[in-house]
Formats: structure tokens, sequence, C-alpha cells
């Protein structure tokens, strides 16, 4: 075997070493790096995997049930106890989106003896609810849906013995009908509520 290629003298061993040493800060370094950019990535998924979405999926139904809550104060109200005729028209505040999204209202009629209620759809499953009426003793007919991208109304109308509370969205001349009724405001229009969005 020829020897000409190999270096075994103390110039050939303290070239290795010294090509060692200089490559092992690198590789070193890129090992930190890389377990810093691992672990910046696992609580990256973890987060906005599951603990975000969470989080505002509970916010927008702490935020729909709010609302829900507040609009049936707002149909409740509009109903008066004692009156013989009534033709009015009240402006219900809604937010705009929950969670980013646009919902609806609608009222469900008693029936079978039930109470008549609100109920609030979602696109998102975990966003949702359901809220009992209570009117005054002689009760009332509910109907209609809210469509929270536009201005919303109670209309309630009665002639003494019968009482129809509706539902309605658009402007108050688009819900005037025959009759020029009274309309009254409930609360300034439409606050966003991303509660969404947090």
């Amino acid at each position: 075997m020829s020897d000409r290629g190999r270096r075994d003298g103390p110039l050939g061993r303290e070239s290795e070493s010294r090509a060692d040493r200089a490559l092992s800060p690198v590789v070193g370094k890129a090992l930190e790096l890389g377990i810093v950019v691992l672990f910046i990535a696992l609580l990256t998924t973890t987060f906005y995997g599951d603990v975000v979405p969470d989080y505002r999926t509970a916010a927008a139904a702490e935020v729909g049930e709010r609302a829900l809550v507040g609009a049936a104060e707002s149909v409740e109200s509009s109903v008066p106890s004692r009156t013989a005729r009534i033709d009015r028209r009240v402006a219900v505040s809604l937010p705009a989106t929950i969670r980013g999204d646009p919902y609806r209202v609608r009222a469900v009629p008693a029936a079978n003896g039930s109470a008549a209620e609100l109920v609030l759809d979602h696109p998102d499953d975990g966003v949702g609810g359901r809220v009992t009426l209570s009117f005054p003793a002689r009760g009332a007919n509910v109907s209609g849906t809210w469509r929270s991208v536009s201005e919303s109304w109670v209309v309630v109308r009665g002639d003494g013995g019968h009482v129809a509370v509706t539902l309605s969205n658009g402007t108050p001349a688009a819900n005037d009908g025959a009759t020029a009724g009274r309309v009254e405001a409930s609360a300034a229009r439409r606050p966003s509520a991303h509660g969404g969005q947090p």
C-alpha cells in the first residue's frame, strides 16, 4: 500500500481537528435554531388550532346570548299592558355580526300551551340560543324574522282584543303599512359585535 496520500504526522491530524472545531459551532447553532423554530410552530399550531377558536366561539356565544336577551326585552316592552288600539314600531338594536358572520333572530309562535320564543340562528353551531317571551295577560301573536345585516323593527298592531307582533327588517317607511303609526328608537343603531372576533 502506498502512503503517499496519507498524512499520519502531527500536521495531518491538526488540520482535521481544526476543520471539526470550525464546523461544531455552525452545527450547534443550526440545531438551536431548529429547536426554536419547532417550538414556535408547536405553540402556533396549539393556539390557532385549538385554544383561540374555542375562545372565539365562547365569546361569540356570550355576545349572541346578550343580543338575544336584549332583543326579547325590546319585543316584550313594545307591547303595552292596557291599550284598546295600538299601532307601534320600535327600533331594535342588534349587533351587525357575531364572530364576523351575519345571523338571524326568528320568532317561534306559541303553540299547544307553550309561550312564544325568539331563536338566534348563526352559521357557527356553537353560537345560538332560545329565549321565551313574556307578554301581558292578553297575550300576543308573534311572527317574523330579523336579519342582522339590516335595520330591525318590532311592529305591534292591535284592535283591542288581538295583538300582532311582527319582527321586520328595513326602514320605518317600508314597515308603515296602511296606517301611520308611532315610530320609536330603542337604542343607537348597530354596534358591531365581533365577540365575536376576539
